[in-house]
């Protein structure tokens, strides 16, 4: 039942789902990592707000990329039967993993205002903390806040369904 009432029904409602937890997700990562990178500063912070709506379309780009990949990798983690927790998890942890390899350059590019090796070389450093930051803050607030939404959006539209 959660899988019907927490995840979007339709194509129509998926936008809806994307938009709630890309919006979330690109205010709270973006500064987060753009702090632990230069410093925790108001100045920073305000900096990072001029560049988060290119950074957001870049990630709804990104999301649409990946969400077939996403899709496959977790199929091939979780088996039919697994409850819904285990599958969202596993979805979430498999969407983060090729997002986080994608925006580790594209978000510095778009950060930096250019394109430069800086995100490459320093990859293996910086990766695995874009990662970790981001599976946190999808994991515990925004995947949980939009299925809230989704819920939410379904006991609206199913109440208004003939019985």
């Amino acid at each position: 039942m959660d899988f019907h009432n927490k995840l979007p029904r339709r194509k129509r409602e998926f936008p809806l789902f994307m938009g709630v937890i890309s919006i979330m997700s690109v205010n709270i990562i973006a500064p987060l990592i753009t702090c632990f990178e230069v410093g925790f500063r108001f100045e920073v912070w305000m900096n990072t707000l001029s560049v988060i709506p290119f950074v957001w379309l870049a990630v709804i780009a990104l999301v649409l990329l990946t969400y077939k990949p996403a899709g496959w990798l977790t199929h091939r983690v979780v088996s039919h039967g697994d409850s819904f927790r285990s599958v969202v998890t596993v979805n979430i942890l498999c969407s983060v993993f090729l997002l986080s390899i994608l925006l580790t350059v594209v978000g510095t590019w778009i950060g930096e205002g250019g394109i430069s090796l800086s995100p490459i070389t320093g990859f293996f450093y910086k990766w695995p903390r874009n990662f970790a930051i981001s599976f946190g803050v999808e994991l515990l607030i925004a995947q949980p806040i939009a299925r809230f939404v989704m819920h939410g959006f379904h006991k609206v539209i199913d109440a208004k369904a003939p019985a």
